[in-house]
């Protein structure tokens, strides 16, 4: 209703650094389809910043516990990817941050990012590769 989303992306397109985490760094992909957390309520849109070209999993998980019965994060993303074969997403780790300044993007953190792609097999790239691709 104050069109925040569009007051933020102006902000940011004009120079002001935006750093988000968890649900922030979800906002800041085209929409808010990849987010861990279910709405409650049907949101306005799904659209969101689009400030990086792909879509961010924070928080993710490898893990499938023994005895869980329902999908893992992979599954969900890999579903995802179906119906968005266009788009990237990034599984980005506890403890791992993207960068992305002047047109380029770099992973810090001491764990790998699990990436998901359209007719690809997800793949797992480390702080030392290149993410340009992404961008």
């Amino acid at each position: 209703e104050n069109d925040l989303l569009v007051l933020i992306r102006e902000r940011v397109q004009a120079g002001m650094p935006y750093i988000g985490w968890s649900a922030g760094s979800n906002v800041a992909c085209p929409t808010i389809k990849t987010t861990n957390d279910m709405p409650i309520v049907m949101p306005k849109s799904f659209q969101a910043l689009g400030l990086v070209p792909f879509q961010i999993n924070p928080h993710y998980l490898d893990a499938n516990p023994q005895g869980h019965q329902g999908e893992t994060r992979e599954q969900r993303l890999l579903e995802f990817i179906e119906v968005n074969p266009d788009m990237y997403v990034v599984g980005l780790r506890e403890g791992s941050l993207l960068r992305i300044e002047g047109g380029s993007i770099s992973l810090f953190g001491d764990k790998s990012i699990r990436i998901f792609h359209h007719g690809e097999l997800p793949c797992e790239l480390a702080p030392t590769d290149s993410l340009q691709f992404l961008l």
